[in-house]
């Protein structure tokens, strides 16, 4: 890969299918840098819950804003689903993501819509997808590893929530993009799906 050329592999999928993972892994592979775009809705969301108005917060937006362990809580994925809808803060938040995608040397960004909106013209477009079940399961599993006070049975309502919300939303609905290879991770281990997605940027750069 021509190391000053822009080559952009977008992903997209509902929350917990494997995108962020397999996003960083491609990454790591190619040399690439990433962007796990839900960090900045939930870097807004977090601050709304600080009682900031949610298009000047994604206006105001700083990379440094994206490095809080504190973005990773359930109460700022609820908050970034639902400042998310906004258009006004979509607005903000796209040429921060369109500059990031065409930087020299390439990258992966994960998101929602990533293959619709922010790079259709991508090199490689993938849509991560899962159960609802399996992604709750694996969400379950990952906040309480962190220590999180939860139940399966809420993670799920909050993943079926999310999804509605995702896709119901007047802009930028989560779908799959024309064109866009959908890898779904419900029987794949991690191991397995990074290595489908590597095989589709590898098809991709021949």
């Amino acid at each position: 890969m021509n190391s000053t050329q822009p080559f952009t592999v977008a992903i997209d999928g509902p929350a917990a299918a494997g995108k962020g993972t397999i996003g960083r892994a491609v990454a790591a592979r190619f040399g690439l840098a990433h962007l796990d775009t839900g960090l900045l809705y939930r870097a807004v969301g977090a601050q709304v819950l600080r009682g900031a108005d949610p298009v000047e917060a994604a206006r105001a937006l700083a990379a440094g804003d994206l490095e809080s362990d504190a973005l990773r809580t359930a109460a700022v994925a609820q908050a970034a689903s639902k400042v998310a809808v906004i258009p006004e803060v979509r607005a903000a938040l796209l040429d921060f993501q369109r500059a990031f995608a065409r930087r020299a040397g390439g990258a992966v960004l994960d998101g929602r819509d990533i293959c619709t909106v922010i790079c259709p013209q991508a090199e490689v477009k993938m849509f991560v997808t899962a159960t609802p079940e399996v992604r709750a399961q694996r969400r379950f599993e990952e906040l309480i590893a962190r220590g999180q006070d939860t139940t399966y049975a809420a993670v799920l309502e909050d993943v079926q929530a999310r999804d509605r919300r995702d896709s119901e939303r007047s802009t930028a609905p989560l779908k799959p993009a024309p064109g866009a290879d959908v890898l779904d991770t419900s029987q794949l281990g991690i191991d397995a799906a990074v290595a489908a997605a590597i095989a589709l940027v590898d098809e991709a750069r021949a």
